[in-house]
C-alpha cells in the first residue's frame, strides 16, 4: 500500500520560514505531479503548490515568490518563507497517478503565530 509521509510541520512567527517534505513510500515511475494543498480551519482544502517534473510548476498566487516546491525522486519539499498568520493550516502532501487516481498524506500542522 502507497504511503506518504509528511515532516516538517511546526509553530513559527511570522516572518519565519519551514521547510516541509513528503516521502512518497512506492514506486515513483507511475506518478504524474505531487503537490501540497492546505485546509484553514473553517475553510476548504485548497491547492498551493504542484510539480510535475522538469520544471512545470504551479503555485496558488497567495504563495508565489515566498513558498518554493521541488522534488528528487520519491520526496517533495515544499519550502516556505516569510510566512504569514493567513499561511496556518494543515499542510496535506498529494500525489497524482497515470489513470487519475491520487494518494494523501495525513497532514502536518503548521502555525504561524507571535
Amino acid at each position: 500500500q502507497v504511503r506518504l509521509v509528511e515532516s516538517g510541520g511546526g509553530l513559527v512567527q511570522p516572518g519565519g520560514s519551514l521547510r516541509l517534505s513528503c516521502t512518497h513510500s512506492g514506486s515513483s515511475a507511475s506518478i504524474v505531479r505531487m503537490g501540497w494543498y492546505r485546509q484553514a480551519p473553517g475553510k476548504q482544502r485548497e491547492l498551493v503548490a504542484t510539480d510535475a517534473g522538469r520544471g512545470r510548476t504551479t503555485y496558488a498566487d497567495s504563495v508565489k515568490d515566498r513558498f518554493t516546491i521541488s522534488r528528487a525522486y520519491n520526496t517533495v519539499y515544499l519550502q516556505m518563507n516569510r510566512l504569514k498568520p493567513d499561511d496556518t493550516a494543515v499542510y496535506y502532501c498529494n500525489a497524482e497517478y497515470w489513470g487519475g487516481t491520487t494518494s494523501w498524506g495525513q497532514g502536518t500542522q503548521v502555525t504561524v503565530s507571535s
